[in-house]
């Protein structure tokens, strides 16, 4: 048990600079109710600066004039990820627009295309190879349009391509992208892994002056804690992803990892007091609004965003209730430990801070980029 706490506390200490912003994601728009078919690929620059050289100057900002200068580089790069092909011929990208747009989390490049396939042949093929070879966890969110129907797809190293001789995807298959993508989230999400983690380690301590309680009641007790926490961030992800309100993504991820700083150090002075359930409710409405940063963007304006949002949603709690069953028990067992409850745990809740806090100055600086 104490070199499993040890590896915990090892890989909180090296894990910051990797996991200190959100998901990555490109979107893509197919658009085949025109004549040609239209593409628009967008990719963020906080992305696009890891496979090409954007900031020249390294002044940590792109400057209009740096963003032109690597114009060139910047579609090669997009027009080598993303092809469309036409049975076994690929089919010309011939570039109608190109420039900045921005998404949720910041400024992305932005490039339309026309689509000119052989012999004036429907697409039938999409593929997407964007970002994968420095980041597995990149994901290609693909909206697409025919007449009145409306397709949306998640595109990763695993599945990497779409059909488009279908008309749309069946609404289980959708579902199921959604869920599993939800589960990625939560689970490869570090800042709200933890989130859990210190939801997660006052129902292992005992306390003074408190009455006994087993390990099913403190099962259950979490599971209330977290799914406060859910119904919380169901709701703000609910009406971020219906564009009822959508807060900047730069300042939420900011206020996530004060979140998670303030959660630690309840640990030690109970500000919020013992009511954690109340803790994790109010912080959820904040993550919500985190979660939806990878849906809302993908799903504004498409019949599919109920779909889409209830498996993602679903996905993130499944995600959540594997971690509670994995984490709970092991932490338990450990809280019999004199070490884990004068030691291990302040040295976790302040490792935590730490990197939080880290987080919050990183998020902050970033402001001028994002």
């Amino acid at each position: 048990m104490t070199r499993f706490l040890t590896g915990l506390l090892i890989g909180l200490l090296l894990a910051p600079a990797c996991w200190a912003h959100k998901a990555s994601d490109g979107f893509v728009y197919l658009d085949q109710t025109n004549t040609p078919p239209q593409l628009r690929i967008d990719l963020a620059l906080r992305d696009l600066a890891l496979v090409v050289p954007l900031d020249r100057n390294d002044d940590r900002q792109v400057s209009g004039r740096e963003l032109q200068d690597a114009r060139a580089e910047i579609t090669r790069y997009l027009e080598a990820g993303v092809t469309v092909a036409a049975g076994d011929a690929t089919c010309a990208l011939n570039g109608l627009q190109w420039g900045l747009t921005r998404h949720s989390d910041g400024p992305y490049a932005a490039a339309r295309y026309a689509i000119d396939c052989p012999g004036d042949a429907a697409p039938t093929r999409l593929t997407y190879r964007l970002l994968f070879e420095v980041d597995s966890l990149h994901r290609g969110l693909v909206q697409r349009r025919l007449g009145d129907s409306e397709q949306l797809a998640v595109l990763g190293p695993d599945q990497n391509a779409l059909d488009l001789t279908t008309v749309s995807a069946s609404p289980l298959a959708l579902f199921g992208d959604f869920l599993y993508q939800g589960i990625v989230h939560l689970v490869f999400g570090f800042d709200h892994v933890l989130f859990l983690l210190v939801l997660i380690l006052p129902a292992t301590l005992v306390r003074r002056n408190e009455p006994q309680r087993g390990p099913r009641r403190r099962l259950w007790e979490l599971a209330g804690i977290v799914t406060a926490f859910t119904v919380a961030h169901s709701i703000t992800l609910g009406l971020a992803a219906m564009d009822v309100m959508r807060p900047p993504i730069a300042w939420i991820e900011i206020v996530i990892a004060l979140s998670i700083a303030l959660a630690a150090l309840n640990l030690f002075f109970p500000i919020f007091g013992r009511h954690t359930w109340r803790l994790a409710f109010g912080f959820g409405l904040i993550h919500g609004f985190g979660f939806a940063s990878v849906l809302g963007d993908l799903t504004s304006g498409t019949s599919q965003t109920v779909l889409a949002l209830a498996g993602f949603n679903i996905g993130v709690e499944l995600g959540q209730i594997a971690l509670l069953l994995l984490v709970f028990p092991l932490l338990y067992a450990c809280s019999r430990l004199r070490l884990y409850q004068r030691a291990m745990v302040p040295a976790l809740a302040l490792a935590v801070s730490a990197i939080s806090l880290y987080w919050v100055v990183e998020r902050v600086a970033g402001l001028s980029i994002a």
